[in-house]
């Protein structure tokens, strides 16, 4: 998006800066980042890094002249790739709640409620700030596209409240899970007592305007077209996955395989979303793992060659290396022969990496520099 800004505003851009995971070969290097300044920012938890770009985000935006337009390009993970704590919260503070909230499962609504109540730059707060008129240019990473979510929407209205963040707190472990500070500010909005986040109608964002320029849907219709080009039968499920990781793999299994019943072969089902994981054990992995291997059962029991894939289009899968996972109709049965036992085994302990690093089955694609959310896709002879 940096590239082409440059290219499409050449010399009409004064000043810009862009944030990425430091990670060699990606946009963040910076030669890439020509005319902009480069800084680097954690994902998926903020680091210092993050808070020292989002503070020099919130400077560019309040030096704009009269004359000047901010562009703001968005993409799915600068809810921690830009930080900056609100008054009374420390960036520990956000990190420690944002990891309880990504342990507990909470979605990325729920989420960003929170994290929006505990930030000077979210909610609105970035085009709040700017001297001058904003124009926003987003990557959804967020089922339903909602300009809100992404990014934690640091440039459109927020129609959570406190107490809607009290409440998420409250379902997602409740207030002894959280930091002292971070119960103290949502209680203190919930009260009145600190501002709420810019609403919709603000005069302050009078002059904000968005649009999502890339979501799930693109990385649908390019697996579509590529599946087409194979010799494939393709049917594109449209409704988003979203739920738990390891009870939403096999209904959505055995709910679109019918669906399709009639399809002629070889069938590519194609579908997105974003699930979530609930992390009760000691091991490592990610949903698109998760997912992968609550799938393999059901696919086992269809009776047909087949197989079956889920990645996240960023190229990681929680704090792994992988983008996700794959399972065919053959992966029980090497499990077995390997002496890795059953997967549920796998998925109380949220050890999915463990499971397909054995069998060789992890997906690697490395960092992609593009989040649209997940990407599924099933196989059938």
């Amino acid at each position: 998006m940096a590239a082409t800004a440059a290219r499409v505003l050449g010399r009409r851009i004064r000043a810009g800066l862009l944030i990425c995971p430091r990670r060699p070969g990606t946009a963040g290097d910076a030669a890439a980042a020509r005319p902009f300044e480069a800084m680097a920012g954690g994902h998926p938890v903020p680091t210092a890094d993050s808070e020292r770009a989002g503070r020099r985000v919130m400077a560019l935006a309040g030096a704009l002249g009269a004359d000047e337009e901010l562009i703001v390009l968005l993409s799915g993970g600068a809810s921690a790739l830009m930080a900056v704590p609100a008054n009374g919260v420390t960036l520990d503070d956000k990190r420690r709640a944002t990891e309880q909230l990504l342990r507990a499962g909470a979605d990325i609504r729920a989420l960003n409620a929170v994290r929006k109540h505990l930030s000077a730059i979210k909610g609105g707060w970035l085009a709040a700030g700017a001297g001058g008129p904003c124009r926003t240019f987003a990557v959804s990473d967020v089922v339903g596209d909602d300009l809100s979510v992404i990014a934690s929407g640091p440039t459109v209205p927020d129609a959570s409240t406190f107490a809607d963040a009290l409440a998420i707190v409250g379902r997602f472990g409740g207030v002894r899970a959280y930091p002292a500070a971070v119960v103290a500010r949502l209680e203190a909005g919930d009260r009145g007592e600190v501002p709420e986040t810019p609403k919709p109608g603000d005069a302050r964002l009078s002059g904000a305007a968005s649009v999502v320029v890339g979501s799930r849907r693109d990385a649908m219709d390019g697996a579509a077209r590529h599946a087409e080009a194979l010799g494939y039968h393709v049917v594109r499920v449209e409704d988003p996955v979203v739920g738990e990781a390891r009870a939403t793999a096999p209904s959505h299994l055995r709910a679109v395989v019918a669906r399709a019943a009639g399809e002629g072969r070889p069938l590519c089902i194609v579908s997105s979303g974003e699930t979530t994981v609930r992390v009760t054990g000691g091991g490592k992995g990610g949903r698109n793992q998760e997912f992968a291997l609550a799938t393999a059962a059901p696919l086992a029991s269809l009776g047909v060659p087949g197989a079956a894939a889920s990645v996240g289009t960023d190229g990681i899968d929680g704090p792994t290396d992988a983008a996700g996972a794959l399972v065919d109709s053959t992966t029980l049965a090497r499990a077995h022969a390997a002496g890795l036992g059953a997967p549920v085994r796998y998925l109380d302990d949220n050890n999915a990496y463990a499971f397909f690093e054995a069998l060789g089955d992890l997906i690697h694609l490395g960092p992609t520099g593009t989040n649209v959310g997940d990407l599924q896709l099933i196989l059938l002879a």
